[in-house]
């Protein structure tokens, strides 16, 4: 009777190992590691905060961009872009309820002044990615940011 006691147990111990590491491989039940980018200041200064960032290849995130000044702003890495697998990116209007949902692979995004998008992706690389700009004058004024992928 023991032994039948311990056999289930083990029984039930395997399968419960199998069905975490099977929803662990599911990217789909991957719940989003949240890492919030703010672009500008109320102040007017034109850069990210913070302007470094490391990620790991492999898991979900979902990097909120905000943009706290008064202008808007453009958000892109080429480099970053091409290694990473997105999910989706959605756009919320200044109250935060969704406004949009855009599905496929994304190079850049432009955020107005005061609105929030949400880049749902997974690094599937890993690398330094140094070129994180708004826009070329702006980046030549400092607005860059790195995000390394480990």
């Amino acid at each position: 009777m023991n032994s039948i006691r311990r056999l289930i147990r083990i029984a039930l111990v395997a399968s419960l190992a199998v069905s975490t590491a099977a929803q662990a491989a599911d990217l789909t039940k991957q719940e989003p590691v949240t890492v919030t980018l703010k672009l500008g200041t109320v102040d007017g200064q034109h850069r990210f905060t913070p302007d470094s960032l490391t990620l790991e290849a492999g898991k979900l995130y979902k990097l909120r961009l905000e943009n706290t000044g008064s202008q808007p702003y453009y958000f892109g890495s080429a480099g970053l872009a091409d290694m990473v697998y997105t999910r989706k990116v959605v756009a919320l209007d200044a109250a935060g309820k969704v406004v949009a949902e855009v599905y496929g692979p994304i190079r850049r995004l432009e955020i107005s002044a005061g609105h929030t998008t949400e880049w749902w992706f997974l690094p599937v690389r890993t690398g330094v990615f140094d070129d994180v700009i708004s826009t070329k004058k702006l980046a030549d004024g400092g607005m860059r940011a790195t995000i390394e992928v480990k």
